[in-house]
């Protein structure tokens, strides 16, 4: 068993992956600030949950859940203070690619100000593996697919992806000066039940229901790699205990215990598809209003996945179809947002 601090636990894949980590014997300690940027409801719901999990499972004492902001420099001292953690796994983050061009200050305080704090505490108490999330958003406008973490991702095109490879760089230096292993994960368009309510797939679910119009940009020829929530779960508890080796770090620095890895369904899906599968799960059609690309978006994503597959022996490979109806079959039970 392994005491792992989960940031973001209240968030859709901190959720996931707290339930997957009890159900698999460890004990959690989960934080999250529950802010406002989506429907509080369903957060205090996945909570709900995770709390009904625990009673039905004999776990309650293995999991304790604290309300904490990770930008609250002493709250998260304290943190690190009053527990040892095996194994860090970082995923609370102020999410959106449209949102940061608005509320440039939300990502600073909690991408930069509270990938911070966790690095410091990390270091406090030197512990043994930090993962943490990054983004499929880094590689920008690159042209060259699939998408490779040898790639130069020196060009972001939003605030949001811009935060995001700060958080690499910022890893590389801790593992670096202090000796941190930190893995970083590159998420592609994760999607899946108790998913978040500002993503495409929930927002166009809900609207085909009501019979409502859904916003289709670029003429549905954008491709996403859409990742099934249990392919993502599967890939961090894969490298949870995969610390990387210096002898094997992308970087020219062989000092550095770091790493990169993509988790995508290494299989872009054209929007088109995408809203069919909504279509086909709802029994309903989409009626669409065609619209151009948006600011800070990219037209493709697309992950080359073979290190995660050579390192973990892991490939992401949920079908669309498959997963959205598992998101419709949720959806039709919950009404929390």
């Amino acid at each position: 068993m392994q005491h792992i601090l989960v940031t973001g636990s209240a968030g859709f894949i901190g959720f996931h992956l707290t339930k997957a980590l009890l159900g698999a014997g460890h004990q959690v300690t989960g934080i999250d600030n529950l802010n406002h940027y989506y429907a509080v409801s369903l957060k205090e719901a996945r909570l709900a949950e995770l709390d009904a999990f625990c009673a039905a499972n004999t776990c309650a004492e293995r999991y304790r859940f604290i309300k904490m902001d990770i930008a609250d420099r002493t709250a998260m001292a304290a943190l690190f203070t009053d527990h040892v953690f095996d194994r860090v796994i970082h995923l609370a983050a102020q999410a959106g690619v449209r949102y940061s061009i608005t509320n440039p200050h939300d990502y600073v305080d909690s991408n930069l100000v509270g990938f911070v704090n966790v690095l410091e505490g990390c270091r406090q108490q030197n512990t043994a593996h930090l993962i943490y999330a990054s983004s499929s958003s880094v590689y920008g406008m690159n042209t060259k697919i699939p998408f490779s973490t040898d790639d130069r991702v020196d060009y972001p095109i939003s605030l949001y992806a811009a935060t995001k490879k700060a958080n690499e760089l910022m890893a590389h230096t801790y593992s670096h000066l202090y000796g941190i292993p930190t893995t970083g994960l590159r998420f592609f368009t994760v999607y899946g039940p108790w998913g978040r309510p500002d993503m495409a797939y929930f927002s166009f679910t809900k609207a085909i229901l009501e019979g409502k119009p859904i916003d289709v940009f670029n003429k549905g020829e954008m491709q996403r790699d859409f990742t099934y929530i249990d392919d993502i779960v599967e890939g961090i508890v894969r490298l949870k205990d995969k610390l990387p080796d210096p002898l094997s770090s992308q970087e020219t620095d062989a000092h550095a215990r770091c790493r990169i890895y993509n988790i995508g369904n290494n299989q872009p899906i054209k929007l088109e598809r995408f809203i069919r599968a909504i279509e086909a799960a709802t029994g309903k059609t989409a009626v669409k209003n065609n619209l151009p690309m948006q600011p800070g978006d990219v037209p493709a994503t697309y992950a080359d996945v073979s290190d995660l597959m050579a390192d973990v022996n892991f490939t992401p490979s949920t079908l669309i179809e498959d997963g959205i109806k598992r998101f419709v079959d949720w959806y039709g039970c919950w009404t929390v947002v």
